[in-house]
């Protein structure tokens, strides 16, 4: 049988037509535009006012990588916010959601009238800092802050700053879930926010009360040196301000109905959405690289490093914790499991700049174990934390505080340093977490006199959802 014979193509082709579908009027049209993009560049460029200078393009990395990690904290309450509503019962989910979602938007707003200045401004006392309410001041020598290119601009700088104050006030939520007045936590949201988080933020960030305390210390070859506490991201300054807030918060409302037996036994009263509650633990772990890298304030070689320390206590405290439950409680949970990422997460926050990495497996480690203890601690006294937000964020992030006077790598006391800096550390938790507890229980009491902060017991039962807002998460989908 013959083959069929392949035609031959010639070697060239004079029929060839070339393809015009590059005319398009579209594709035309970007080429006078890349055009007058080119020349206005150029333009701009030789009429600038100062030259490009190493400290100018220095600046803007600064300022380009401050805005980054403001962004991805603030990203930070989409993790919140699936985290506590997956711990939580369906009945309640659009009351979390709301919650995590207009705390930022509290919080912005009474960070920007009087919480950053009460923080940061340069007018003001060791106690409190004042000048340039509103935002109101250009000059950076207001807010404590160098000119740019040496200092940041103060938008950037005010972003960074509200997104940790946003913080504060998130982890607040997690433990009055369920049974608080939506009116009520946004009061004390913006008491949190515009009043008790600024004041004792200045006292470590602003140049205030515990950053002019110092004292007298030995090095390891014996020199004299001057320590003052240190929480270089904010272990105590955010994550347990925002605990004392929540213990006290969650002492005041009581426990849930059906919390406890008639024997005061603790009965376990499941979330209703484990796949959120992880998703929410992701989102705040990828957040986290904006929290603590974000506090260096620069674009430079510690951030990576910073990176790496978070990372690794994040995933020791995640291991550390799924053994201790498994041995504590006979199963491997998940719940203590997303705690124990969170723990060693706010365990390194404090630290993550001036520990070694096998410290930081370390500090991780020891905060993954301490956080799932201190949950069934907290439920056998009968503090009811839907979350575990006491347990991650205040037991933790003292934990945490602690840590770096005792593993810093300059002036730790388990690195050959002295006690010093502990005891700093020490003065410090004590300072801040004394004033916050008294002034978030004026707040939670005058609340608790005047509107009353707990739902009434039939909207408890029926869910918040309907009795605050009128609504249902699952609309249309049968539920228990």
């Amino acid at each position: 049988m013959k083959r069929a014979r392949r035609q031959k193509r010639p070697l060239l082709n004079l029929d060839w037509q070339p393809n015009f579908r590059w005319r398009s009027p579209a594709l035309v049209a970007c080429i006078p535009l890349a055009l007058i993009i080119v020349a206005v560049w150029g333009v701009a460029a030789q009429a600038q006012d100062t030259p490009l200078t190493p400290e100018a393009v220095q600046g803007a990395l600064n300022t380009i990588w401050v805005l980054v990690a403001a962004i991805l904290v603030i990203f930070m309450n989409a993790g919140f916010g699936m985290l506590e509503t997956g711990f939580c019962r369906q009945k309640n989910a659009v009351n979390i959601l709301s919650k995590n979602l207009i705390v930022f938007a509290l919080a912005t707003l009474a960070y920007w009238a009087i919480g950053f200045s009460f923080m940061f401004g340069a007018e003001g006392n060791s106690f409190i800092g004042l000048g340039g309410f509103f935002l109101s001041s250009e000059n950076p020598e207001t807010y404590n802050l160098a000119p740019f290119p040496e200092g940041l601009p103060i938008s950037v700088f005010f972003l960074f700053q509200a997104a940790f104050a946003g913080t504060a006030a998130t982890i607040v939520s997690g433990a009055v879930a369920e049974r608080i007045k939506f009116v009520d936590f946004l009061i004390f949201s913006l008491l949190l926010t515009g009043i008790s988080y600024p004041i004792t933020g200045h006292w470590v960030w602003g140049n205030g009360l515990l950053s002019n305390i110092a004292f007298l210390g030995k090095t390891v070859d014996g020199q004299e040196v001057t320590v003052a506490f240190k929480d270089f991201a904010g272990s105590t300054v955010v994550h347990a301000v925002g605990g004392w807030a929540a213990l006290m918060g969650a002492a005041f409302l009581g426990p849930r109905i059906g919390k406890y037996a008639a024997d005061g036994t603790p009965q376990a009263l499941p979330g209703h959405n484990m796949g959120f509650a992880m998703l929410g633990c992701l989102i705040l772990w990828v957040g986290w690289f904006g929290f603590n890298p974000g506090s260096q304030l620069a674009a430079d070689e510690a951030v990576p490093y910073i990176a790496v320390t978070t990372n690794l206590a994040a995933a020791a405290g995640g291991i550390a914790a799924t053994i201790t439950a498994w041995l504590a409680i006979g199963k491997p949970d998940l719940s203590m499991i997303i705690n124990g990422i969170l723990a060693g997460l706010v365990s390194i926050t404090a630290p993550c700049a001036s520990v070694s990495y096998f410290f930081a497996v370390v500090i991780g480690a020891i905060g993954g174990v301490i956080v799932v203890y201190s949950v069934l601690f907290l439920d056998r006294i009968k503090i009811d934390d839907p979350v575990g937000a006491t347990s991650v964020h205040l037991v933790c992030g003292t934990w945490g505080t602690l840590a770096l006077g005792l593993f810093d790598k300059e002036l730790g006391l388990l690195t050959g340093h002295g006690v010093t800096q502990l005891i700093a550390q020490i003065i410090g938790i004590l300072t801040v977490g004394g004033f916050t507890v008294l002034l978030s229980s004026i707040f939670w009491l005058a609340l608790k006199q005047t509107l009353g902060i707990r739902v009434p017991e039939e909207e408890e039962l029926k869910g918040l959802d309907i009795g605050e807002h009128g609504m249902e998460a699952y609309s249309g989908f049968l539920k228990e």
